[in-house]
């Protein structure tokens, strides 16, 4: 019974409906199509797998610190690992992504759970304590619901995933097809990246991407705006 109830957790927190908005962003594709760089299912698929390997070594090692500390009972230490995503974060677009989406996080669980470290959180949020990312109030709202590590680790990995393809689906000439083989095919590439973060600290985390900064930072001065910048 347990497992049914955290893998219903885990499916909800993972849905692409759940209400904290990576819809309404692309992580730097709108620009990367209309720039021609990704135009088909390969430049995309190449493209997905470099945001979900900076991810993991980024977002991914301060979120698995951060269920960690949760799972302690140490705040300042969750506290810790969200200061880290946020400096990891060089383009505006990825701050305000996390931002947004960490406090849209954050006000959801406190309405549909008990759960007195999120309360804490968001109210440090709205008070300018901490920053508020979405990497961090994913791994309190997991810790807190019995979703294990590995299992929160997934659902982040699926979630860069899944808003890109997403995306992909409305401005890059791909198929249903295209995106979820590129989705399926990237699952070992998730769980070897995990076994490597595992086992890491702050100081492994990675934000050098400057590709993805560059299309982020076109997006913010361009006229595409099928997305949020």
């Amino acid at each position: 019974m347990t497992s049914i109830i955290s893998t219903m957790r885990l499916l909800e927190m993972s849905d692409s409906q759940f209400p904290v908005g990576n819809f309404s962003f692309s992580n730097g594709l709108e620009t990367a199509s209309y720039e021609k760089i990704v135009h088909n299912a390969d430049t995309l698929r190449q493209y997905v797998e470099a945001a979900s390997i900076q991810s993991a070594f980024s977002d991914g090692i301060a979120s698995i610190l951060a269920y960690r500390a949760a799972a302690a009972g140490n705040y300042e230490e969750v506290l810790h690992a969200d200061e880290e995503v946020i400096l990891c974060k060089m383009n505006d677009e990825a701050r305000q992504m996390v931002l947004r989406m960490g406090k849209k996080m954050a006000e959801l669980m406190v309405h549909i759970t008990d759960c007195p470290m999120m309360t804490r959180f968001l109210k440090d949020i709205n008070q300018g304590v901490t920053a508020g990312t979405y990497p961090i109030a994913q791994a309190i709202a997991m810790q807190h619901a019995g979703i294990s590590e590995e299992e929160m680790f997934t659902s982040q990995q699926f979630g860069v995933v899944n808003m890109i393809l997403g995306a992909a689906l409305r401005c890059v000439r791909v198929s249903h097809y295209d995106t979820q083989k590129i989705a399926y095919d990237l699952a070992p590439r998730i769980a070897d990246d995990y076994m490597h973060v595992k086992e890491m600290g702050y100081e492994d985390m990675r934000a050098f991407v400057p590709g993805m900064d560059i299309m982020a930072s076109l997006h913010e001065k361009g006229n595409m705006r099928m997305f949020m910048n």
